[in-house]
């Protein structure tokens, strides 16, 4: 805590204490004014009401998702990601004098896609434009971008995360994307710090980009988190871009301000280049409690860009932002105005529709997006929403529990209990995608078979998924067969089991005749540990119901 707030803490505290002397029966007393952060979960409007003093973050974002194709926006270099430095590289990325820009078709029908799947308005004549400034890794010493006129404009993207008093409900949320522009990347400066030089690699000079921008409709980094996995699940469904954030196919930029709902929106300071929804998550709420700090030690919030450091887990000042004025933004007079046609009729005479890009074909190739997913999974196996959310955003854990349930006849929210509970905690143990699962659908079907068949007990399912998990040659059979794990058919034996853990707990047996029912799962629990799991938990709770009552 500040100092200043400390003091002030003290002083109201006083103040107070002489109120209650003077005054004893007095029933007002001077409170503080909380101004912390508030939680992610609690709606805006909420928050306004009942804490109107309070400060509260406000998140935009603006991504740059790099096009998949083969090719880059203004030359035929191929793209490839970790080439040899400086291989894919043609005359035009490198800036030769004599080149011209040739825009890529693929490019243009990739960002109409993407467009039309966030419900943008395409605009049917977008101008290009060069922003200049100065990197290193930018021979041209500008960027060809979209800033007066973008191809796509007034979008929304629908996202949902986990939220609620338990955190397993889910909570749906929209953000406005404010449009989508082509623009070129530029290259990569190689810092070698041992030989105090920088190396420059122009093999992503040119490769073809979306920017998405979003309005600052968000108010934490779970939020954007949330918003971000949300795009990158539709940009694969498309295939307009493959989302690998760690190749830096998708990289976001925070917007980030605190304000006082019914105020202003503050000052903003902007976090660069973040490539983990994990790290945007924190370099965000990090942030925000950072302007926080700042205003309540009575400073002001800098217009800046920061960057995140993910081994502190702090933001760090790059350099003051810069305004529009700094880039001198101007047409790029090599590239006339793209034009999208809305279908096959509205074409000019003579103009062959396979060289030009048609919004309505490429709207009837749209894919099912990840939303329609969801809602498909709730309606056809009658899961939880929260389910729909894990199973979609989790990379091939929906065709893994569709494959399950081909192979079974194991109910769909048994199931999912199994690949949610079981088989997504162990991957996320050791780090594993589902593709990596040691246990394969069919495998984890024999298992629930066994169990539901009866041969099994639920625990002893469980111990043997582990040890499926750890022999993945063995098949959940011979495991069972291997250790006598097969449930005790033995009536007789079973009962005497039971009698002889009553016996050795009377206090627990007076307990449950006089009416106390909890007890009974404390004998079950030591009535299976006696036989190891493989007692049916049903038949052991009548029997000790009989010898009980």
């Amino acid at each position: 805590m500040a100092a200043s707030t400390v003091a002030a803490s003290e002083l109201l505290h006083n103040m107070n204490k002489q109120i209650s002397i003077l005054f004893p029966k007095a029933s007002c007393v001077i409170r503080q004014i909380s101004t912390s952060s508030s939680r992610c979960d609690c709606p805006p409007q909420m928050r306004a009401k009942s804490t109107p003093q309070q400060l509260v973050g406000v998140v935009g974002l603006e991504i740059h998702a790099q096009i998949n194709s083969n090719t880059k926006l203004f030359s035929g270099s191929p793209v490839g990601f970790s080439a040899p430095p400086n291989s894919l590289v043609s005359p035009f990325d490198a800036s030769l004098p004599g080149t011209l820009p040739v825009l890529n078709t693929r490019c243009v029908e990739a960002a109409v896609m993407t467009a039309l799947a966030l419900n943008c308005t395409i605009n049917r004549k977008s101008l290009f434009d060069r922003k200049h400034y100065f990197y290193a890794d930018l021979p041209t010493g500008y960027q060809i971008t979209q800033q007066r006129r973008p191809i796509a404009v007034d979008g929304i993207l629908h996202y949902s995360l986990l939220g609620g008093k338990k955190s397993n409900q889910m909570i749906r949320k929209s953000v406005t994307i404010k449009q989508i522009q082509l623009e070129q990347d530029s290259g990569k400066s190689l810092h070698d710090n041992l030989r105090s030089q920088t190396l420059i690699d122009l093999n992503r000079a040119g490769v073809g980009l979306m920017e998405l921008v979003m309005e600052p409709d968000m108010s934490c980094g779970e939020e954007a988190a949330a918003a971000v996995r949300e795009l990158q699940l539709i940009l694969q469904a498309l295939g307009t871009c493959q989302g690998n954030m760690s190749e830096g196919q998708l990289r976001v930029d925070a917007n980030v301000s605190v304000h006082k709902p019914g105020e202003p929106l503050g000052i903003r300071a902007e976090v660069k280049n973040i490539n983990s929804a994990r790290f945007l998550c924190r370099a965000i709420d990090y942030e925000i409690q950072r302007q926080i700090e700042v205003l309540q030690r009575g400073g002001t919030v800098q217009n800046e860009t920061r960057t995140y450091d993910s081994k502190s887990g702090e933001t760090i000042p790059m350099r003051e932002k810069e305004g529009l004025q700094d880039y001198r933004f101007m047409p790029e007079p090599n590239l006339p105005p793209l034009i999208v046609y809305e279908d096959n009729a509205s074409l000019p005479t003579g103009i062959d529709a396979c060289q030009v890009v048609v919004v309505q074909k490429i709207r009837e190739g749209l894919p099912e997006l990840p939303s329609v997913k969801r809602d498909r999974l709730v309606q056809t196996y009658g899961i939880l929403p929260e389910h729909s959310l894990t199973l979609v955003n989790e990379d091939g854990l929906m065709e893994y529990f569709e494959a399950v349930l081909k192979a079974t006849k194991r109910e769909p929210r048994k199931v999912i209990g199994w690949v949610k509970n079981e088989l997504v905690a162990h991957l996320k143990q050791q780090d594993m995608s589902v593709s990596q699962s040691p246990i394969s659908p069919s495998a984890l079907a024999e298992l629930l078979e066994l169990q539901e068949t009866g041969h099994i007990s639920s625990s002893v399912a469980k111990q043997v998924f582990q040890e499926m998990w750890r022999s993945p040659d063995k098949t959940a059979s011979q495991i069972i067969q291997e250790q006598d794990l097969g449930l005790l058919s033995d009536t007789a034996q079973l009962h005497s089991i039971c009698q002889t853990v009553l016996d050795s707990h009377p206090d627990e047996v007076h307990a449950i005749r006089n009416g106390n029912k909890k007890v009974l799962n404390k004998l079950i629990g030591l009535v299976q540990k006696e036989t190891k799991g493989r007692a049916d938990p049903v038949v052991v709770r009548t029997i000790i119901q009989e010898k009980t009552s």
